[in-house]
């Protein structure tokens, strides 16, 4: 019985493992090229394939205004650039309140590059970690592939 016992415990653990060194909640993705470079195609990237931007904030150019107010506390992990932008797609955001419209909280969506050092990189909340539990969770698991292969296409300059 101790052995059916500890197996039983081990299995338990592994699985807690399994889930907590899953993926990521934030899709990272780099390039070794200026933020400036980047922004502009991974915009049109995000609207050639049918997400549509809806906002922009420059928000490197927003806090350094408060550089002398903060003082050491300004920008401590020496970013260079951070700029944010949300985005939407009509359909996905049809389908996702046809099948759990508590995940429309996930819309617009947004995503923040920031540079550091020439290295640009993308930063994007992973809607299927939020509706991981919900009825919604296989489009936007559909929708999260679809934003993090234009993601990676357009950094890459395609």
């Amino acid at each position: 019985m101790k052995i059916i016992s500890k197996v039983f415990t081990l299995l338990i653990l592994l699985s807690s493992f399994s889930v907590w060194a899953g993926e990521s909640t934030v899709f990272e993705y780099s390039v070794n090229r200026p933020l400036d470079e980047v922004y502009s195609q991974v915009y049109k990237g995000l609207e050639d394939d049918g997400f549509y931007v809806v906002f922009e904030a420059n928000i490197g150019r927003s806090i350094s205004s408060m550089a002398d107010k903060w003082g050491d506390d300004y920008n401590r992990s020496k970013l260079s650039g951070m700029r944010s932008m949300v985005f939407c797609n009509g359909w996905y955001a049809n389908q996702v309140s046809n099948k759990d419209p508590r995940m429309l909280a996930l819309c617009p969506m947004r995503m923040t590059l920031i540079e550091k050092d020439g290295k640009t990189t993308a930063l994007f909340a992973r809607p299927s970690v939020i509706a991981a539990s919900s009825p919604a969770l296989p489009i936007l698991q559909r929708l999260e592939n679809e934003v993090t292969a234009a993601i990676k296409k357009s950094m890459n300059g395609k």
